[in-house]
């Protein structure tokens, strides 16, 4: 494994906005264990709406851009630090190939904290089953999983370690639906931060990227979008060069990921016919099989990564 020299890690909160509750009952509640209940008073003042990031920057970097991480939906940036298998993730990846690299926890995500609900939040979070996981994340057919781990049916081709399926579970956090707004202030905010980059964004995480692309043109100078779900309907008189990424294993069954992929490729194809500098990475279609939703974490993941290495290296950066 290539060696990395780091010059600092720092991590900050950025974005959000003030919020007062007032008017809610005060109650008794245990917060240390083997001590006396007291009361807890929830009315006064909140922070709503920020963002976790974390800072890697090399002692000599070779790209003068940083490369932004962004996860996707019900994921935190843990996804990009290691592989539930245990390899090197694509942090890892990007601080060899000397870009400085910062991984966020988008709002409401791991430690960019929750606020209360229904009091601020409309409503509850949405939890991720390991059922749907294993269907939407195409990992094998919605017949093939099971709870016991030995009777689960992957595709036949399978990259994703499916062996580490129950660990990667782990990882799964709560999401809100209706936050994308938000989100979208926050991850404007970091560019603003951060300043010219480069934003390299997985589903979810994927759209809002194509979305702060056309906000903050000057700043984001390319982006890297893998299987990016919530893509909206006008790419804009956007310079800034995109590559989009797809797996394997869109079956007719997959209806929702069909979705995205579609809603993703016509705007793409809108992008092109404007000629704009919108490229595309099929993976089957290069010959590379059996990738899932997380290219990133499947078996040929540093395949995957210098492929999308070379587009970088392409544009200069």
């Amino acid at each position: 494994m290539s060696s990395v020299t780091l010059r600092s890690i720092g991590s900050f909160h950025i974005g959000g906005r003030a919020h007062v509750l007032q008017g809610q009952p005060i109650g008794r509640h245990q917060t240390v264990a083997a001590a006396a209940p007291r009361e807890i008073d929830p009315n006064g003042d909140y922070v709503v709406g920020q963002m976790y990031a974390q800072e890697y920057r090399l002692s000599k970097p070779t790209s003068s851009l940083p490369v932004l991480l962004w996860h996707g939906g019900g994921m935190t940036g843990s996804q990009w630090e290691s592989t539930p298998d245990g390899r090197a993730g694509w942090l890892w990846r990007f601080l060899a190939a000397g870009y400085d690299v910062v991984v966020t926890d988008a709002v409401e995500r791991g430690r960019a904290s929750w606020a209360p609900y229904p009091q601020i939040y409309a409503g509850p979070p949405i939890f991720r089953t390991k059922q749907e996981a294993w269907s939407m994340f195409r990992l094998g057919p919605e017949s093939g999983y099971a709870s016991d781990a030995s009777q689960r049916r992957p595709f036949d081709n399978q990259q994703f370690p499916v062996h580490a399926f129950d660990a990667f579970a782990q990882q799964w956090v709560p999401r809100w639906s209706h936050h994308e707004e938000m989100a979208l202030a926050a991850y404007g905010a970091l560019v603003q931060r951060i300043g010219p980059c480069v934003v390299v964004a997985h589903s979810q995480g994927g759209g809002f990227a194509c979305d702060i692309a056309k906000r903050c043109p000057t700043l984001v100078r390319a982006v890297v979008a893998i299987e990016p779900a919530g893509v909206g309907h006008d790419p804009g008189p956007n310079d800034t060069p995109h590559l989009l990424l797809w797996a394997d294993h869109f079956q007719p069954e997959h209806r929702v990921c069909g979705a995205y992929r579609d809603s993703a490729d016509r705007y793409w194809h809108r992008a092109r016919q404007n000629l704009l500098p919108f490229d595309t990475l099929d993976l089957p279609a290069r010959g590379i099989a059996g990738n899932s939703h997380f290219p990133m974490l499947d078996l040929n993941s540093d395949q995957i990564f210098n492929e999308i290495a070379r587009w970088l290296n392409k544009l200069g950066l």
